[in-house]
């Protein structure tokens, strides 16, 4: 067994996104905010990770324990508030790379 199936994190998400300029803080506050407390009622959603790269550069990483757990939050309420809130907030599309985790170290 690897570390990351004890764990509950063998799959995950790293998503990328690009804030307008006038909108970076607002996309940062949604991200810490209501999105956050969207992946903490997410059951399957082992970690969620909301990231900063730069001015207007976001990220999130997020792990799962399986592949079902993966696609229910990929078509979870957190992709609705980003759907309908992203035209507004984002420069660019989102860009979502799926990853397989190799192992974690969690508490």
């Amino acid at each position: 067994m690897t570390a990351s199936s004890t764990s509950g994190t063998d799959v995950g998400y790293l998503v990328r996104f690009e804030a307008k300029p006038e909108c970076a803080e607002e996309f940062g506050e949604l991200l810490r905010g209501a999105a956050l407390e969207l992946a903490r009622q997410e059951e399957g959603t082992t970690v969620w990770f909301p990231l900063r790269f730069g001015p207007t550069s976001f990220g999130v990483f997020d792990a799962f324990p399986d592949e079902a757990a993966r696609q229910v939050h990929l078509h979870g309420r957190i992709a609705d508030l980003l759907r309908a809130e992203g035209p507004r907030l984002l420069a660019q599309s989102v860009k979502i790379e799926p990853v397989d985790v190799l192992a974690a170290k969690l508490p």
